[in-house]
């Protein structure tokens, strides 16, 4: 069956892109224009009825939410070692962090880039001084994190959820104080996008910043 992603340039797609790109899953990039938006056409609407992006076709279904279609990725091929073994304390962690990613962080991100959403025009700049607030403490309770427990999330050895967490760091580069402000994220981050297959998805996207 053929495997298709939607997504857009600089959203959530990126960690499934990337993922696809790492196990070596051949697949169709279907890039949605946002300023057209496409995503709230009819045709996609009939995909994902949200709206929103990463939509994934893999195996005769349709799967949304970024950081379920990255844990459904790694599980489906456990030869890439990107999960430890179901049941274990180790596979425990894998879902406080991922879990941490979702609803830590991506909420944060988008009272940041869309500030009317939460509380209105008038608390515009309340929102946003919230949202930054609580992005820049995250980083430094994952910078702590990693300098104790590292180099990756999980410890030894690269798991889905540095996958997910890099692609969230990036979104920071224009923001006040980006999260690879802080040294031990910096390392991280320069590790994980020396990888080949993020290098290649950087390729494929025609992605040229936060290098």
């Amino acid at each position: 069956m053929r495997t298709t992603l939607y997504g857009s340039v600089s959203t959530a797609s990126l960690v499934v892109h990337w993922l696809l790109v790492e196990l070596g899953i051949e697949h169709e990039l279907v890039l949605l224009d946002f300023d057209t938006r496409e995503h709230k056409a009819a045709p996609y609407l009939a995909l994902n009825p949200a709206g929103v992006v990463p939509t994934l076709q893999i195996d005769g279904q349709v799967l949304t939410e970024a950081a379920a279609i990255a844990l459904y990725l790694a599980d489906r091929h456990p030869e890439a070692g990107l999960l430890p073994a179901p049941g274990t304390p180790a596979r425990g962690q894998a879902y406080r962090w991922m879990f941490w990613c979702a609803n830590t962080l991506q909420p944060a991100y988008r009272a940041w880039f869309y500030p009317h959403e939460a509380a209105g025009e008038a608390n515009v700049a309340a929102t946003q001084v919230m949202a930054r607030q609580r992005l820049e403490a995250a980083w430094q309770r994952m910078a702590s994190h990693l300098q104790t427990q590292g180099p990756y999330v999980l410890g030894e050895a690269p798991s889905v959820v540095d996958f997910m967490l890099v692609m969230l760091m990036r979104w920071s580069r224009n923001m006040p104080t980006p999260a690879d402000s802080l040294p031990v994220l910096k390392v991280y981050a320069q590790r994980l996008k020396a990888r080949p297959s993020f290098i290649e998805t950087y390729r494929r996207e025609g992605i040229t910043d936060w290098m």
